[in-house]
């Protein structure tokens, strides 16, 4: 909410979730169009917006169907992987900070929060992701989507534990917000806008999670019920986290709480979902590359070429992670870039190629195109914003010994 404002911030998360998970739906609905129509069992997202423009009355939409395809899932690749690096980065911080802290007082008070002269001598970022390296190794190598689903369910539970604990915090004492923005300048803002597409944005994962449940004609009901719950933990989380700190508020709202065992444990909470839930993300990549991979190779070498690329791609998580300058600047930089294409411009106008021949109300037009255009209007100036802060703090900022945020 700080890059947003205390009233703008608020209501454009929960607009911003509304019609992420509009677009949602909106897939969903097209996939099962499709799959009664093409006689299928399921079809994934790149097949979906594929077939939607084969059924498109434009000629020339038609006839670049298959690159839509491939569009579509290399957005998915970068968007999915760029997860994973971050949810790496996410993973070795949060374990840094509790790692280098020498003294934890066993009383939560309100004042005693972290500090930097309470940390043993620090050691570099990068050696804390390569010790977890192996580990995210070993748990990609399952990739039956029920076990990940248990796994992801196992990091849910132990991020909930750790909101509970912040939410317990930030309520304590909320000073009046007068004083705070009410909105922000509009280069802050389109930094908020790829942050908060970035946290709302699964659609990846919707279709191969309904293709793996038992019943999936309930995934609809299940969507429509969960996503509104997280969408108020993020609106109600962000505005009283600032509401609370005001513009001391870090990166990562967990650097606020109090350096105490109670709100410390925090962060091995949060580590531990982050943990888990790092293969739920790596699967749709994994589904879209490795196939392609194993079809160039004989049979018997199939398994070892399987865990061979798995181990090749958490690796290059591992490497972007290294690369990245500023966490915050590069996740609205990919939720500008990448998620808000996926999530917000390509759902509303694969429903006018769906159903253009079938009939489709003004209503339903109007509200599709201007979905669309909010999404593309986003993408290239949250873009064109977050590669500019990019530039200007590495290259320009490098002179004024400018360190990292999370570091």
């Amino acid at each position: 909410m700080k890059n947003a404002g205390i009233i703008v911030g608020p209501l454009s998360l929960l607009v911003l979730g509304i019609m992420v998970v509009h677009c949602m739906g909106i897939l969903v609905k097209c996939a099962h169009h499709f799959c009664q129509r093409m006689q299928k069992p399921f079809v994934d997202y790149g097949d979906t917006v594929m077939y939607g423009l084969e059924a498109s009355p434009f000629i020339w939409l038609r006839t670049h169907s298959l690159w839509a395809r491939h569009l579509v899932r290399s957005l998915l690749i970068i968007t999915q992987l760029g997860f994973c690096s971050v949810y790496f980065l996410f993973l070795a911080d949060n374990f840094k900070q509790v790692a280098e802290i020498t003294s934890i007082s066993h009383r939560c008070q309100q004042n005693e929060t972290t500090t930097m002269t309470e940390i043993l001598p620090s050691l570099n970022l990068h050696l804390y992701m390569v010790t977890f390296l192996p580990f995210l190794i070993l748990l990609v190598f399952f990739h039956n989507l029920l076990m990940l689903a248990i796994f992801s369910t196992m990091g849910n539970i132990a991020i909930l534990g750790s909101v509970t604990l912040i939410f317990s915090y930030i309520m304590q004492d909320i000073p009046n917000p007068k004083n705070l923005p009410w909105s922000a300048n509009w280069q802050t803002y389109m930094l908020f806008f790829g942050t908060a597409i970035f946290s709302l944005e699964g659609i990846g994962m919707i279709l191969p999670l309904e293709n793996q449940m038992k019943y999936p004609n309930h995934y609809t009901v299940i969507l429509y019920m969960v996503m509104p719950i997280s969408i108020i933990l993020y609106v109600s989380l962000g505005t009283l986290g600032y509401m609370r700190f005001g513009d001391d508020i870090q990166t990562s709202i967990i650097l606020n709480l109090p350096n105490c065992w109670l709100y410390q444990s925090v962060k091995i909470l949060y580590s531990i979902g982050i943990f888990f839930t790092y293969a739920l993300q790596f699967y749709v990549p994994a589904e879209i590359i490795i196939p392609l991979v194993i079809s160039w190779v004989p049979e018997p070498w199939e398994l070892l070429v399987d865990l061979s690329f798995r181990a090749i791609m958490v690796c290059m998580t591992y490497i972007f992670a290294m690369l990245i300058p500023e966490m915050e600047l590069v996740i609205a930089l990919l939720g500008s870039a990448s998620c808000s294409v996926l999530a917000l411009i390509i759902p509303p106008l694969l429903e006018i190629c769906t159903y253009s021949l079938d009939g489709l109300s003004t209503f339903t037009i109007i509200k599709d195109i201007f979905i669309s255009t909010l999404g593309i209007l986003g993408c290239i100036m949250g873009t064109y914003e977050a590669f500019y802060e990019i530039i200007h703090q590495n290259f320009f900022s490098s002179s004024q010994n400018s360190t990292r945020a999370f570091v």
